[in-house]
Order: structure tokens, then sequence, then C-alpha cells
């Protein structure tokens, strides 16, 4: 196809105050399939541009004659120019008299993009006006490509910033919205075929999640047939109603990304656009179609590199999710949960088990409640640390003290034993206890501690208070203080819990410890009472898991 047919429909401006000479210049331009728009003066181009440009119709190249009455074609060139929202206007100056060396320079100068000395042959002025649209639309172009890579990078920063795939979802779709500026809705599939769904709408307005199931099935069939990068069209009546729109039927453009492994597959799904119809009669609808039509497509071609990025980047968050699974079956496998504790007489005993939120990593604390010769033989612990690695280390501490327990209930000996398994076994890790021996017959508690928070005892009348008893951590070969003895009456709870309960980012733990020993202290009776309140309290969107251990005289 040549440059006549490609650019022909393009909005010419002809300023001349010559009536003959406009009418010359329009002609020679209809001829080519050009619409004209003729003016008398630089005042009325100004206002005509003015008008476009509210109206979002600015022409594609004025044709400005060098001598016109109330200012100079190279005046009104340099006032175009040097208005931000025209400058990208090409334009050409044109004279019968001003044609010398220096003219030339002088309208280049201005701004201007190319010179025609008239009169001229009309293939020529053809040749200059399709020559100056061309190089316009390069640089517009080339400027929007620019843009879209800025904004790409922006975009996929914010997507390898995210905690989960949800959040994952939710970046790419709000991405994607910008870069095509189109709705958009992203899917991340993982290996076992669940789906995470993310929207540049309102979530407030998609209560529904019938098109999104509907829609993470049919692009799960579709993906399953390629690997990498590839793009595919949905018609409307395949693709779930109002999900890029309220109501609305819509073609769907997918991107669809995978990575080499496989585990992760994304879908960018934005509407498709129709294209122009042929023979349409309007040159200048159909030039923009086509303009919009180029645009859309090259967002599009971002749009690949965006579904790319995001399958990259929810790679390692699936492979996280995976490990946090196996650490959470690791934790409810071996913390016996409150219907299946052993039976402690002489005690009454609740646990609570909170893990922390999906956004954050799996912790390694616990709990244990076990019967001894010498009584019973409660703890409450954490291993330093946030993975699955922490999790196994708490599944071995945990079953030593159940192995160690057997042969030998006091508490300091037993955190000696559990400090030299730790040492021997994973030098590098280190963990908190608490370790407590109540004897059910006379509420004499024995209580020694490594690194842990300490107990609260919470006294009949409703006082709260810590046990004074500390120690060094578990792994650090350090000696240990003798443990500490208090006496629980028949009203007395004895509380326990790890420090995911109360840790704060930027609080100090002894404000929290405070805060943790009033709520207590006005806890209704009862030990579930007890553990609900302070869950109430404290338990939203932490950061860490919660063990807490409470019980009592039975």
């Amino acid at each position: 196809m040549n440059d006549d047919v490609k650019q022909s429909g393009t909005t010419v401006m002809v300023v001349d105050d010559a009536p003959t000479n406009r009418y010359a210049m329009g002609a020679v331009l209809r001829r080519a399939g050009h619409h004209v728009v003729p003016v008398a003066s630089a005042g009325e181009a100004l206002s005509e541009l003015d008008v476009r440009l509210r109206a979002g119709a600015l022409p594609d190249v004025a044709l400005v004659d060098v001598g016109l009455p109330d200012m100079s074609g190279f005046e009104l060139c340099r006032r175009v120019k040097s208005t931000p929202s025209t400058a990208a206007l090409p334009v050409v100056h044109f004279s019968a008299t001003a044609v010398d060396a220096k003219d030339r320079c002088r309208g280049l100068d201005a701004g201007a993009d190319a010179f025609l000395p008239v009169p001229a042959e009309p293939r020529e002025i053809q040749a200059v006006v399709h020559a100056a649209v061309r190089r316009a639309r390069r640089r517009t172009d080339a400027e929007a490509l620019a843009h879209r890579l800025t904004l790409l990078s922006q975009v996929i920063i914010t997507v390898q910033t995210a905690r989960c795939l949800g959040e994952l979802a939710d970046a790419a779709a709000a991405g994607a919205a910008r870069l095509t500026g189109t709705p958009a809705v992203v899917f991340v599939i993982g290996p076992d075929g669940e789906a995470h769904h993310g929207t540049s709408r309102s979530r407030l307005a998609l209560s529904d999640a019938g098109p999104h199931q509907a829609a993470a099935r049919l692009i799960t069939r579709i993906g399953d047939r390629r690997d990498g990068v590839h793009s595919t069209v949905v018609p409307a009546p395949l693709w779930p109603t109002g999900l890029f729109r309220p109501g609305a039927q819509d073609d769907a453009h997918l991107v669809l990304a995978s990575t080499k492994e496989g585990r992760a597959r994304v879908c960018v799904a934005t509407p498709a656009i129709a294209a122009p119809p042929r023979g349409a009669g309007n040159c200048a609808l159909s030039r923009d179609a086509a303009a919009d039509d180029r645009r859309h497509h090259a967002a599009l071609s971002v749009a690949e590199r965006l579904a790319q990025a995001t399958a990259l980047a929810a790679e390692p968050l699936l492979m996280y999710q995976a490990e946090r699974d196996i650490a959470l079956t690791l934790q409810h496998s071996f913390l016996p949960q409150p219907h299946r504790l052993p039976h402690l007489p002489g005690v009454d005993l609740v646990v609570r088990y909170v893990p922390a939120s999906r956004q954050t990593e799996i912790g390694g604390d616990f709990y244990a409640a076990l019967p001894t010769r010498d009584g019973v033989l409660t703890a409450v612990g954490d291993v330093v640390g946030h993975s699955l690695d922490a999790a196994t280390v708490m599944v071995e501490i945990r079953h030593a003290l159940r192995a160690y327990c057997v042969e030998e209930s006091d508490p300091r000996a037993l955190a000696e034993r559990l400090d030299r398994m730790l040492l021997h076994y994973h030098p590098e890790v280190t963990a908190t206890v608490c370790l407590t021996l109540l004897d059910p017959g006379t509420g004499r508690v024995r209580i020694a501690n490594a690194g842990h928070i300490p107990p609260v005892i919470l006294r009949d009348g409703g006082r709260a208070e810590y046990v004074r008893v500390c120690g060094p951590l578990l792994g650090l070969a350090l000696d240990r203080p003798e443990p500490v003895e208090v006496v629980l009456h028949r009203e007395d709870r004895l509380l326990m819990v790890t420090d995911g309960l109360i840790e704060t980012r930027g609080v100090d733990l002894t404000t929290s410890m405070e805060q943790l020993r009033t709520a207590a202290a006005g806890a209704p009776p009862g030990l579930d009472a007890l553990c609900d309140t302070l869950l109430g309290c404290f338990g939203h969107d932490r950061e860490d898991d919660i063990a807490m251990l409470a019980l009592r005289l039975g």
C-alpha cells in the first residue's frame, strides 16, 4: 500500500489571506483525498485550533503562508509550537516571495517541519504534506511507546512487591487498565488449578463470584494447549457477561503467559476492540478508529510483557504458598487440637493456635501439655525465624520434650536438655520456651523460662501479674537459673502466650506486655473466655503465629 492510500483522509489546515490561493491549495489537497480547513489569518487559525482542541480533533498538519496580514507565518508557527497542547502539530510554511535560504532557515528556527516554495507541482505539495504527517505520527508513536514502557516499569515494580497471589492479581489488573485504557481482569492459576483473580473495578461491585469462576475454567482450558506467551480473542457468547463492564457483553482479548517451570499461569483479560468497518464513509472517523486500533495493539504488546512479568512474580509466591501449606499441615498435625488434648487429672486446660495472616510467613510457635510422674508439664515456645525450617525444628523440639519428660520433669533440666539438642542438631537456630510443672494436689508450680514472655497469673479478684522468671534462649549454651516457684489457688488462672499475640511493629514489647496484662485482668471468668477475650483484643491481622495456653486447678 503506497503513502497516498495510507494517509488519505488527513485533515489539513490551509492558512492564507488570499482567497484564490486558499482555493487552489485546497483543490489540490481535496483531490488527494484530504479534508481541508481553510482560514484567512493567523488569529483565525489560532481560534480554529482552540475550538478543535476542545473537541479533541486537531488537524493533522497546517500549511501556513509566511506573509499573513495580522502576524507573520513564522510567529504563528512559534506560538503553535510553544503551546504544549498544539506543539506536536506539524507546520509547513509556504510562500511565493520569501524563498531565500535565510527565509527557510527562519521558518525552521521557528519550529516548522518543512518549507514549500509556491507555485509547486500538486505531487510535490502532496509529498510534503505526507512527509510531515508521517514524521509527526512516528514521533507521536515513539513518545507513546516511551510513555507505555515507563508506565510498564512502574506497574512491574508494584507487581513484584505483592505479598500474596490476590494482591499480585489486583496490582496486575490495575496496571493492565492503565496500560490499555480499558477495564482489565487478571487471573493467576496455580499448578493445582486454584485461581486467584484481580480486577481494575471496585470489588464492592463484584459480589458474584460465578463469572470469575467461569472465566477461570475457560482460561484453564485455553492455557493448557500452549506454553510461553500468546494472545487470543474469546467471543462475547463464551465470555461471562459483565466481567469488564456491568451488564455488558464483550469480546475478550486474552494475553496468557506461563513460566518455564509451569507452576504459574497468568491471564490478562481486556475488552477486544472492533476493527473499523470496511468502506467507512467518514474519513476522519475511519482514521481515528485506525489510530485507536494501532494504539490499542501497541498497548496489548506491552500487556504481554506485563503478563510475563506477573507470571514470573507469581512463581515464588506459589512456591511460598506450597511451603506454607506444608508448614501449616505440620503444625496442625503435631499440635494437638483441643478435643485431642491428653486427660490431665486435676487440671482444666484450654489452648488456642492461630496461624499468621496469609501475607506473612509461617512461624515455629508451639504448645504442649504432658502428664509426668511429678505433675502436669506445660510449655509454650517459638522457634526464631519464619519458614518451613522453623516449623520442622518446632516439631523436633516438641517431640524431644515429650521424650525427655518421661524420665525428667524438672523444668530447668528439660530446658538444659533442649538447649543441648538444639546446639547439636541445629547450631544456627535459637528458640524461646517457657516450661511449667504443676502439682495439681498442692497448686505448686515450678517455672523455667528460656527467653520467652513470662506467664501471667490471674488471681481471684481481678488482679493479673507476670511471674518474674527469665533465662537465656535455647541454642546459646548458657547457664540456666533455678526455676521460680509460685502457688496457684483454686480460682487462679495461669496464662502462657507467644509474642505473636501482642508484638506490633514499631511498638516496644514492654508496652504491649502491659496492654496484655491489663486486658487479661479485665477478662471474664473462665479459661475459654480469657483466651477469646485476648484474641478479640490482639489477634487481628497479626504478622506472626499465635499460641496460647491457659490452665487452672480442676
